[in-house]
């Protein structure tokens, strides 16, 4: 059995003050590489020559032009998974049936890098131009049928290339029987066009095979306090009145009420947790996102000196369903989407 590291017996605070690179963390032995040996055996299957190559990295992505596959450092250890569930309310990619979900999409970029599909002019009339810039923000239909769904979030709606990575996801997905399941949508002609593309370039080596792995854990001198700080950044959105006209349907000013109902922002910090986790159950954002908007909600409901009148378990729907429709908006920040 392998000997434990200093850092693994640390408290939260105490780990959170150690660097990145001074971790020690490999893919080698851990439960990442069997998800990993999984999405190789697909790929083998549907004899596509291209082979991720994977490394530990600060969050999930595949760089242009590497046809490799970036997985989030935390995944490799047990104490460190309990961490991120500390820092950020859940893991993303924690469970071996989500981790493969994510590398059969992120498999979609690495084989779009190196087979250069999105310079192909009818990849970009079924997808859109690859060279687009992701948007400051979107707001997804989730009614759409011109887009598959794999990836929470509804994920292909974001950019072109994750629209392509997304079909790809769904088309390699074993038992998918996506010609059934997306039978009557748009999106059935999107993964039509990969299949057919799939089976061009099956045992074909592809013209780009680096072997790169950018921004790799070892060379990381963050720390871990700096990575949660500028990752909870990303999921902060500033408090603004925009929430007043909300607020005030569900809840009475101080002055216009006659009971002794708690204060909004009370009510609205006992039942957090609650609302957060049942708009998460339910359309499956992130819960550091939903409670990014709630913290601003609670603040904005003390400043409005607000009270929650009635019968408080309906109170908790109403405002879960409030929350849910105002979390319909995805902001990007760099490598990847959050909910707001």
């Amino acid at each position: 059995m392998p000997r434990a590291r200093a850092w693994e017996k640390c408290t939260n605070q105490d780990l959170l003050e150690w660097r990145l690179c001074d971790l020690g963390l490999s893919l080698d032995g851990t439960w990442l590489e069997s998800p990993i040996e999984r999405l190789h055996d697909e790929l083998r299957a549907r004899n596509l020559r291209v082979q991720p190559h994977c490394w530990l990295s600060e969050e999930w992505f595949s760089p242009e032009g590497v046809p490799g596959i970036a997985i989030p450092f935390y995944l490799a250890h047990p104490r460190l998974k309990r961490l991120e569930r500390a820092q950020i309310l859940e893991v993303e990619g924690g469970t071996y049936t989500e981790c493969l979900r994510l590398l059969r999409h992120e498999a979609g970029h690495a084989i779009q890098h190196a087979f250069r599909l999105h310079r192909r002019k009818k990849w970009r009339e079924f997808f859109g131009s690859s060279t687009e810039p992701y948007p400051d923000y979107y707001q997804p239909n989730p009614g759409s049928r011109r887009y598959v769904v794999h990836l929470p979030h509804w994920y292909a709606q974001s950019h072109p290339d994750e629209d392509f990575a997304e079909t790809f996801a769904v088309w390699l997905t074993p038992g998918s029987r996506w010609r059934r399941k997306f039978q009557g949508w748009p999106a059935l002609r999107k993964l039509r066009y990969v299949d057919q593309l799939m089976h061009e370039i099956a045992g074909k080596q592809p013209p780009i095979r680096s072997r790169a792995r950018p921004d790799p854990v070892h060379r990381l001198k963050t720390t871990l306090g700096e990575h949660y700080r500028a990752k909870r950044d990303r999921y902060h959105v500033l408090a603004s009145r925009a929430y007043d006209q909300d607020l005030l349907r569900f809840f009475t000013p101080i002055e216009e009420s006659t009971s002794r109902s708690p204060a909004a922002a009370t009510f609205l910090r006992k039942h957090r947790a609650e609302i957060r986790q049942m708009v998460a159950r339910s359309t499956g954002k992130h819960e550091l996102a939903l409670d990014s908007v709630l913290g601003e909600m609670i603040a904005r409901s003390r400043e409005l000196k607000l009270r929650a009148v009635g019968r408080q378990r309906q109170l908790v729907i109403d405002f879960a369903i409030l929350l849910a429709a105002r979390s319909a908006e995805f902001v990007y920040r760099g490598k990847d989407w959050h909910a707001l």
